[in-house]
């Protein structure tokens, strides 16, 4: 009985945790919100009082927050800045931050394996079964935060690698129209939705507050981590430290992502049929060579039997 008050125990704990560390990212809304609207981009309407701040966000999230820092510092600080870089390439660097990320591992490892040690021990398991359900549940709860991290910003990177053309079409014609290059980002950043746009933006913010464009341009490339949108972003340095028309530079750019858009596509279809072949001979041809064959089989064991 005992181990069930445990189990339910530690459920209810797992779920205040986590919806105070998933639930209360907002928490800096207001921060941003004000940054933006400093910027031109957001109205004062959007900005939220610290009265209207739930119980929550006040009490609950600090705590938990507090924790989890207190947790990460038993972290080195080469983790903290692999982290710091995974969150970037993901887009979650404004909403987390490397030592609340690796207290939340820790502390979702922890529980993860008090709700195994709780399972396995509501169920009677010996109790070297139970020590072992405590180490798979502690790695389970530690590395799967990281591996759901590493799976976003590889989706991230590859919309920003499928976009990229698309909104490059887009920059082109409009600094050929003789916007120039900062209004013809905020353009981009008007008609397109997506990673690609939400850099620009941040770009373009950087710049207004005053860092130099090149700088801010070497930084999309550096946390993105795109082989593509890197050396858009190295074609343009040059061409601003050169004195290089930006509109050739951004017409040979946008030829050349379309380009190499479509030889990923051709490489794809190449690859299709090698792919097909392991379904083919594990799952189509048994059931072909039964159907053809299966008859004559049966017509030959009748003949060995007579």
């Amino acid at each position: 009985m005992w181990a069930l008050f445990l189990l339910i125990g530690v459920w209810g704990f797992a779920t205040c945790m986590l919806l105070a560390l998933l639930g209360g990212r907002n928490t800096n809304d207001v921060v941003q919100a004000r940054i933006s609207r400093a910027l031109g981009h957001v109205p004062s309407a959007n900005l939220v009082s610290e009265d209207e701040r739930n119980l929550r966000e006040r009490v609950l999230v600090p705590v938990m927050r507090t924790l989890a820092a207190g947790i990460a510092r038993w972290t080195p600080k080469s983790q903290h800045q692999k982290t710091a870089a995974k969150l970037t390439a993901a887009g979650l660097a404004g909403r987390w931050e490397s030592t609340e990320w690796k207290g939340f591992q820790y502390a979702l490892g922890v529980l993860a394996a008090l709700l195994n040690l709780g399972f396995f021990t509501l169920i009677g398991m010996a109790v070297f079964w139970r020590m072992e359900a405590l180490v798979v549940g502690f790695l389970i709860g530690y590395l799967f935060p990281d591996s759901w991290l590493k799976a976003r910003a590889k989706r991230r990177q590859k919309e920003i690698q499928e976009t990229l053309p698309d909104v490059l079409d887009l920059l082109t014609v409009s600094v050929e129209a003789g916007l120039g290059f900062d209004a013809a980002l905020l353009k981009v950043v008007e008609k397109h939705k997506g990673a690609v746009a939400a850099e620009f933006l941040r770009v373009l913010q950087e710049i207004k507050m005053g860092r130099p464009r090149r700088d801010a341009l070497r930084d999309l490339g550096r946390r993105n981590q795109v082989e593509d949108l890197s050396n858009f972003v190295a074609s343009l340095v040059q061409a601003d430290q050169l004195g290089i028309s930006i509109g050739s530079v951004l017409r040979h750019q946008a030829a050349q992502m379309r380009q190499k858009r479509r030889q990923r596509a051709e490489e794809k279809a190449q690859k299709a049929p090698v792919k097909m072949m392991v379904p083919l001979v594990f799952f189509v041809f048994p059931g072909v060579f039964i159907v053809i064959l299966g008859p004559a089989v049966i017509q030959v064991l009748e003949n060995f039997k007579r």
